[in-house]
């Protein structure tokens, strides 16, 4: 928790901040993306590619944390470091854009869960009574939150406990009933699944494996709230080693205890569903409680990084002036406002969905990756030209490499991601660029260079295409 001598968060309290974020929704949906997507085989390539690319990833956090400490907030700040104010801008906004959008997808789960037992009132998250519930929570939430950050960060400790016990009960209960011969036979793709190479098996595991992973950067954003400033780089990588084993289990162990297809077929949240499979209804209870306590302790941590961004985009004078206020408890109060004002409306906009559990679900996804492939692109930027590395030269080479890795990761993401979440992200990042032109306004700052205009230019062509993909119908969300 928050030290209660000098306000700040410990090396504990910054790495329940990553575990928090990252163990929310997509570790429960994991069972059923999988089986639905590949076999054990597909499943171990995809975990290794994800894994390699993500671990690159935390240690180019951790080198930034370590060799540019005057940096706070780094995910969009990095970005600015590296590639001027507008890729800054667009990385906060886009960092933002998906954390609202994550925090969409938590209350679908919460709706999906409640329709597993109450299926005429909350059906699959976006019923009207599941918007209606949805609503109320996240003003509730909102007005827990602006009594203050480190009281939000306490409860978040507590809850990241609370919510890690039946993800281990599930996984020792898997372990007890692990069947070799059926996790054998759903090895290379099992019985009753349509065929598919192994190369579109892992492709359509990519986006549910960069979502899950979201949150890595948790300590990051929290950096000016660390006690000890070597703290941020440690806590990402306690964060994503532990994650990521519970991760891994999650998914393998139940090929071991049902046919691939039953494990496809089974609702969300899936892990419920499957571990229902193994030992009856209790276990869809004791998993569906998880579900909630879990997603409700990633909405707390995921609402304060997303009034943090746009905050400390604010104090940059990267977004307008209006969200760098401060209410009595040092929350960023006008930034959460405008964060919950924004999810409400995604929340009413999933009546209309036609799949809005997964649909949210791709477009968190494919948001975040913008900002990381910046991230990654800094960290190369940054040891090339030795800034940082004066009394550690020796590891100039070796961040390079890793930064290296993790840009390649981040396009290959945007590749198996497809064209379509590429062109729906434009089009809510060209009028995201008002903010952008209000803040250089307050500046008299010029708007944009040369090269930014460019860019700028292709998000606007993109955002186009996929305005008239939407109206024509080409493009369904």
């Amino acid at each position: 928790m928050a030290s209660s001598t000098t306000g700040k968060l410990s090396l504990g309290a910054l790495t329940a901040m990553v575990v928090g974020s990252m163990v929310g929704a997509g570790i429960f949906n994991l069972p059923g993306r999988f089986g639905a997507a590949t076999g054990p085989f597909g499943a171990i390539i995809a975990w290794a590619i994800a894994g390699t690319g993500m671990y690159m990833l935390a240690r180019v956090f951790q080198a930034l944390a370590e060799k540019r400490p005057d940096i706070d907030s780094g995910v969009f700040a990095y970005a600015k470091a590296g590639f001027g104010d507008y890729m800054g801008f667009l990385s906060a906004f886009g960092y933002w854009l998906g954390s609202c959008l994550g925090n969409v997808f938590y209350w679908v789960l919460i709706g999906s869960t409640l329709g597993r037992f109450f299926p005429e009132f909350f059906g699959d998250g976006s019923s009207p009574t599941a918007i209606i519930v949805s609503l109320i929570g996240i003003w509730l939430f909102h007005f827990m939150i602006l009594r203050g950050v480190e009281q939000a960060a306490f409860i978040n400790t507590i809850v990241t406990i609370a919510k890690i016990v039946p993800i281990l009960v599930a996984i020792l209960v898997f372990i007890f009933a692990f069947n070799y011969h059926q996790f054998a036979e759903n090895f290379f793709g099992g019985i009753g699944m349509p065929e598919k190479t192994l190369v579109a098996q892992v492709r359509d595991t990519m986006l549910i494996t960069v979502f899950v992973f979201l949150g890595i950067e948790g300590a990051s954003v929290y950096s000016r709230f660390a006690k000890t400033r070597a703290d941020v780089g440690s806590a990402t990588i306690l964060g994503f080693v532990g994650v990521t084993g519970l991760m891994v289990a999650i998914t393998l162990l139940p090929y071991a205890t049902a046919p691939r297809a039953a494990i496809a077929g089974v609702a969300n949240p899936s892990l419920a569903g499957v571990l229902e499979l193994v030992v009856g209804h209790w276990g869809a209870v004791f998993i569906s409680i998880g579900v909630l306590i879990s997603v409700l302790g990633a909405y707390l941590a995921w609402s304060l990084i997303c009034a943090e961004v746009l905050f400390a985009a604010a104090k940059s004078k990267d977004m307008p002036r209006l969200f760098a206020a401060q209410n009595g408890n040092r929350v960023p109060a006008n930034a959460l406002w405008l964060t919950n004002s924004v999810v409400s409306l995604f929340i009413i906009s999933t009546y209309w969905s036609r799949d809005a559990f997964n649909f949210m679900l791709d477009m968190t996804s494919v948001t975040a990756l913008l900002p990381y492939l910046l991230v990654a692109g800094y960290g190369v930027l940054l040891a090339r030209r030795g800034e940082g590395y004066e009394t550690t030269p020796n590891e100039r080479r070796r961040d390079q490499i890793f930064a290296w890795i993790a840009v390649f990761y981040t396009l290959v993401m945007f590749v198996a991601a497809g064209l379509k979440y590429v062109l729906l992200v434009a089009v809510l990042f060209v009028p995201g660029t008002i903010l952008y032109v209000w803040a250089r306004r307050e500046q008299n700052a010029r708007l944009f260079t040369s090269t930014e205009l460019i860019v700028f230019g292709v998000t606007l062509v993109a955002g186009l295409i996929g305005a008239y993909g939407l109206l024509s119908g080409a493009i369904t969300p």
